[in-house]
């Protein structure tokens, strides 16, 4: 792909000069800046390259849509299991449709045969640029860290796990009114309990910096991981370091196993104290220990706010469905354009030959027209074919947001209950040890029954016979009062977590509705994409063919100095890319 120096024009490999302003075409650096992804998607710019991937600010040709374009690297587009985590990362977010999680408009495969995803463009920076100017205000962190767990908590109820929680994954962007609108990224190695193919036996992903002590040594760890990695964020957030600090990979795991984690205080920060507590008990070595799930995490979050008069952010955003309205027309910039190259090519002829244009140069100019017509037609269709794939898109995403809310809504049911069960299962601890202290004591005391027992042999009555027995009696009644309560505690456990067995089999079930809801939809939505992404490559075909037909037909007349104004004209129509 080559490019006009003064226009900006994109042209193919073969073209030589920009037949609007006759600049020699120079190379672009990156090969796919100009190209267009799935007959939809121009690639204008690089907004930033990583080792799996690139990814460009684009836009979108049917409805004139700003948006960003993940491409997989092309080195890695071999490797099968490379692809379906790219792939995965695209399902995982879509799945979710949750405000502080990246918006996926599309995936595919590009001509080439290379992954690609569509993603909302957002103004902001990650996480980590902030966290490197030092510790964070208060008054600035609190609405970051409650964003975050609303959106993990979003992801778990939907059985995702993100496994890569970092700064760089966390992503500021910026509400219309300036407040940050937290964005989390990069689900590529999210492990859901439907798909877990892909982690082999040994395997480890992740940042060392934010790997919870079970990840290193089970594959299988449970959500509880996200949270532990959010008590490593947060604690970076607030104090501008790392909890731990090492020099190689294996002296980070081994202190996440085994060196408790320094005080917010120590670090010469103050904060509130059931703040700097819950950060410390997200950083629990053992899950057990750790909050039971994001909505506890997200409630004292909000709670701790309001405390410290702070406002928590808005829960509703308005901003991600605007990004998404459908188009109502055609927009027509490329086409009016041409139509406006066609009155002055119509021009040059008069021109340049006011007794009759050379045929060659007349036949071009009727080409042109007919590509014109063609790529109108063409474009009309396509627009109507979206806007079918957009309403369909719009129900998919309100179907899923319809089934985000209702499992969010038994989400917190289940983590209070979960933290009702976890306290009702603590609470047991105390009787079960009360009933075997009993029954140790009743087997001392039983030794002493025996032993006046003995020394009476039944044959003359003892008063200390008798204080043996009446001690007896007093420490079984009070061994069976303990036994009951026991049985009581447990009883109370095991219904808090029936409790949470029947919530998790209704959010079970809202899952499932939400699959095959999907799954309902998918073919439809798959036959409306093949159709656009079909006619928009025959449209850029045309419209190379019609570069290249402009190109032909100006060539010839570029030296003639009567032409000139026309030639500035040809150039001031054209737009600057």
């Amino acid at each position: 792909m080559k490019s006009c120096p003064k226009c900006n024009l994109r042209y193919p490999d073969e073209s030589t000069f920009c037949f609007v302003d006759g600049a020699t075409l120079e190379p672009l650096k990156d090969p796919r800046i100009g190209t267009t992804i799935n007959g939809r998607y121009v690639i204008e710019s690089v907004l930033g390259e990583g080792g799996m991937a690139t990814v460009y600010r684009a836009r979108h040709a049917l409805v004139d849509r700003p948006c960003a374009v993940k491409i997989l690297n092309p080195a890695l587009a071999r490797d099968k299991l490379v692809r379906e985590r790219f792939r995965r990362e695209a399902k995982s977010a879509k799945k979710i449709a949750h405000p502080n999680v990246i918006d996926i408009f599309d995936e595919g495969d590009t001509g080439d045969g290379t992954a690609f995803m569509v993603m909302e463009l957002l103004d902001g920076e990650p996480l980590d640029n902030l966290v490197v100017k030092g510790p964070m205000p208060l008054a600035r962190a609190l609405p970051i860290m409650i964003q975050v767990a609303r959106g993990i908590a979003r992801a778990h109820d939907l059985e995702v796990i993100h496994r890569d929680l970092k700064p760089e994954n966390i992503y500021i962007a910026h509400r219309k009114d300036g407040t940050d609108l937290v964005k989390l990224l990069d689900f590529g190695i999210a492990r859901s309990a439907q798909d877990s193919r892909l982690t082999g036996v040994g395997e480890v992903f992740g940042t060392p910096q934010y790997m919870a002590p079970e990840r290193i040594t089970s594959i299988d760890a449970g959500g509880s991981q996200d949270l532990y990695a959010l008590g490593i964020i947060f604690f970076e957030m607030l104090t501008g370091e790392l909890p731990f600090d090492a020099n190689d990979i294996p002296s980070f795991l081994l202190k996440h196993l085994k060196e408790p984690p320094p005080t917010i205080a120590s670090k010469g920060i103050k904060v509130p104290p059931d703040l700097e507590q819950l950060i410390m008990s997200l950083m629990a070595k053992d899950p057990k220990q750790r909050p039971v799930d994001a909505h506890k995490v997200h409630n004292d979050l909000v709670a701790i706010s309001q405390r410290n008069g702070i406002a928590p952010p808005p829960e509703v955003e308005d901003e991600q469905r605007s990004a998404r309205a459908p188009a109502a027309t055609l927009p027509p910039v490329t086409l009016d354009r041409w139509v406006r190259r066609l009155i002055v090519f119509e021009q040059m002829l008069g021109a340049a030959f006011p007794v009759g244009a050379p045929p060659e140069l007349r036949n071009l100019l009727e080409k042109a027209r007919t590509l014109v017509a063609e790529i109108t037609q063409i474009r009309a269709a396509s627009i109507e074919v979206q806007r079918n794939l957009e309403g369909v898109e719009q129900k998919l995403r309100e179907g899923r947001e319809r089934f985000g809310r209702a499992v969010d809504a038994l989400g917190i049911d289940a983590s209070k209950a979960r933290e009702e069960a976890r306290k009702a299962r603590e609470g047991v601890d105390p009787y079960t040890a009360a009933v075997k202290q009993a029954a140790e004591m009743a087997r001392g005391i039983h030794a002493d029954v025996l032993h006046w027992e003995g020394r009476c042999g039944f044959q003359m009555p003892s008063r200390d016979l008798s204080a043996a027995y009446r001690k007896m009696a007093d420490l079984v009644d009070h061994w069976v009062q303990t036994v009951d309560l026991d049985k009581q505690a447990i009883a109370w456990a095991e219904a808090k977590e029936q409790e949470v067995t029947d919530l998790d089999f209704q959010i079970q079930e809202l899952r499932t509705q939400l699959q095959k809801f999907e799954a309902g939809i998918e073919q439809e939505h798959q036959n409306l994409e093949q159709s656009v992404a079909t006619q928009g490559k025959r449209a850029g075909e045309l419209e190379q063919a019609l570069m290249e037909v402009a190109a032909h037909f100006c060539s010839p007349l570029r030296g003639r100095p009567e032409l000139a104004p026309l030639f500035t004209e040809l150039e001031q129509g054209t737009p600057q890319a």
